[in-house]
């Protein structure tokens, strides 16, 4: 798996970026855990208005993927996660869910295999279950103290009616699962028809959605009140020695905005650098990392189980990266390079 310096890059900032936005959140969170629909629209805001000025020029550059591809995506997106969101009103557990979306790698491998007719070797299906195998064991031990976060009024008394709406709940979530990892092949094949545009990717597919969130004005309006009305900290500015005053929980949200625009950015550009099922990759590694720091955050026990996974992920990313392979290969190549300059100088 050749891996050029700008996809090297990208990997490194989808970590960096990631990562740390998982933690503004979570202290946005422990402020306000209402604040879901206020932070998603806050992200969205940001990254479509840094590319209406700096990508789209204020829509004087003519797009060079067509809108209605670009539509598709959203729908895609938009669907997957309602979807997503309405599979908790069908007795589905929030460990279950968790699973289920861990699944990405192998629904992705899946959707490549029907869509793209693409062939994979057993290295790959191994790693690639290794990995997902890993993710969940460490998600299910540490998911275990979430409360179940069922409708309950979709509960009835019949074991059979518990069953059939947990069946529908599992379907919504497999259908998610699919339309995600169909969203990844989609991106693909965009790219390898239009060729490679991640900032106007990122500024249509952040643009376009921004109506939609008209339906939760009045939940983002409270929750914004929440923000401004949140403890007050003072910062002193260097050189010029003023304090400016910002409510914590808008300096967290601010930070939120910022990381998310690293991490989804750093994750457009993997995309026109490498293919699906490597982007599907990495962004489940990074997920995984960022649940080992959630661990280590919160101060909670790093079991057998989790070692286990960990371990699991580790070798399944090893294999799947094929490193060993690669290491030897540059080895054998910097011998014979060794060779090669010895028998020049033998020559002179």
């Amino acid at each position: 798996m050749d891996i050029n310096m700008k996809a090297l890059l990208a990997m490194l900032l989808v970590f960096v970026g990631c990562c740390s936005n998982v933690v503004f959140l979570e202290l946005i969170i422990k402020i306000d855990p209402g604040a879901g629909n206020l932070i998603t629209f806050s992200q969205f805001l940001f990254i479509a208005v840094e590319g209406l000025i700096f990508t789209s020029k204020f829509f004087t550059v003519k797009p060079k993927i067509a809108l209605k591809d670009y539509v598709k995506l959203v729908l895609l997106f938009f669907g997957a996660n309602v979807c997503n969101n309405y599979a908790f009103n069908f007795n589905i557990p929030m460990p279950l869910h968790m699973i289920f979306r861990s699944g990405s790698l192998m629904a992705n491998m899946i959707m490549g295999i029907i869509l793209l007719k693409k062939r994979y070797n057993l290295r790959q299906y191994s790693s690639v279950a290794m990995i997902t195998v890993g993710i969940i064991l460490c998600t299910l031990v540490s998911s275990g103290d979430v409360k179940d976060n069922t409708h309950h009024s979709l509960k009835a008394d019949s074991s059979y009616s518990v069953f059939f709406w947990w069946s529908v709940g599992i379907a919504l979530l497999t259908v998610a699962l699919l339309v995600t990892a169909y969203m990844g092949i989609y991106q693909e094949v965009i790219y390898k028809r239009y060729g490679k545009h991640p900032d106007e990717a990122l500024f249509f597919t952040h643009m376009l959605p921004l109506p939609g969130f008209l339906i939760m004005a009045s939940n983002i309006a409270q929750h914004w009140q929440i923000a401004v009305a949140s403890e007050a900290v003072s910062y002193t500015l260097p050189v010029v020695n003023w304090s400016v005053g910002m409510p914590l929980m808008l300096f967290y949200l601010v930070c939120n905005m910022v990381t998310q625009y690293v991490c989804i950015s750093s994750v457009y550009v993997l995309t026109t650098e490498c293919a699906s099922l490597t982007v599907t990759l990495v962004v489940t590694l990074r997920k995984f990392v960022s649940l080992l720091f959630s661990i280590m955050y919160f101060r909670n026990p790093f079991t057998l189980s989790h070692w286990l996974g960990t371990i699991l992920v580790f070798m399944g990313t090893v294999l799947f990266a094929n490193v060993i392979n690669q290491l030897k290969d540059a080895y054998v190549a910097r011998k014979q390079r060794q060779l090669e300059s010895a028998r020049k100088l033998k020559q002179r």
